[in-house]
Formats: C-alpha cells, structure tokens, sequence
C-alpha cells in the first residue's frame, strides 16, 4: 500500500467482563503492533452503564484514534479477530462481553453493507462513545449529520458516564 493510502479511523472499545481495563490495554497493544495500524490516540477510561436491559456489571468504555492502510472491510475483520483473541463469543445482542471493539467513523466514508455500517449506526445515540471520542476527536465531523463530535455529544444524557 502507498502511504496515500493513510486514513484516520476511530473505534469505540467496550468490556465488563473479567479485567476490563487490562483487557483493553491489551486489545489496544495488539492492535498497535498489527502491521498498518497505528494508534494516534486514546480517550480516558470511563465507567458506563450498561445498555439494553440485561442485568450485567457496568462497562469499561473509551475510544482510540487508528490511522490504518487497510479497507475498513479489513480493519472490520481485525477487530473482530482481537475481540476473538480476548475471548468474545457473540451470544446475545447487548450481553457481557470481555471485550467489543467498534469500527465508528473510517475517514468520511458513509458505507452500508450487510457487514459494515460507517459511520456506526448508533453512535449518536450513545454517551458511551461520544463521551471518549469528543475527549480525542472533538472537531471530527460525523458525515451523515454533518455535525461535529463536540456537538453531538450536547444531544445524549451523559449522567451515566463516569472518567475513571
């Protein structure tokens, strides 16, 4: 790939289960030392409730900015083989899980397949991710709304994000 080829991503990271901070760390550093990945920033930690209305532990949540030389088809099936390398099985929708790493935004592609919606369908929607990623990405521009990161997190209630 040519260094043109550069885009700047940003994943939200998610656990509950088991050693969340360090298996966050650890995603993180694996997907670091992935050839075409490179990790610019990552937000604080914060402690969320979880969503969906299964009884579960809260959440360690943040985001990270990645600047990658891969398809998002390929950063996809990246994550998905770090979230398997942490153990997670897709049992049920909104469940506990060890870790879920989120492909939110690949530059300003708007794309929908079957496998792979940018930006994430519900960002917007969730303090959880807005939270961390206007720590890091504040001026970003979400590209179906046109609005800044820093403006769409004004819109959702925050109250149950917490910085750890």
């Amino acid at each position: 790939m040519h260094a043109t080829c550069i885009k700047p991503c940003a994943i939200a990271l998610g656990s509950n289960l088991g050693d969340s901070q360090g298996i966050l760390t650890a995603a993180l550093q694996v997907l670091a030392n992935t050839p075409g990945i490179e990790v610019k920033n990552v937000s604080n930690w914060y402690q969320t409730e979880p969503v969906g209305g299964i009884p579960q532990p809260d959440y360690i949540n943040g985001c990270a900015l990645l600047q990658v030389q891969s398809s998002p088809q390929q950063l996809l099936k990246t994550l998905l083989t770090t979230e398997a390398k942490f153990g997670r099985v897709r049992r049920e929708r909104w469940g506990a899980r060890s870790v879920d790493l989120d492909l939110l935004l690949y530059d300003d592609l708007i794309l929908a397949t079957p496998e792979l919606q940018l930006p994430h369908p519900r960002m917007n929607e969730r303090a959880f991710v807005l939270v961390p990623l206007a720590e890091i990405a504040p001026d970003w521009i979400e590209p179906v709304s046109g609005k800044a990161i820093a403006q769409l997190v004004q819109k959702v209630d925050c109250s149950g994000v917490s910085k750890i």
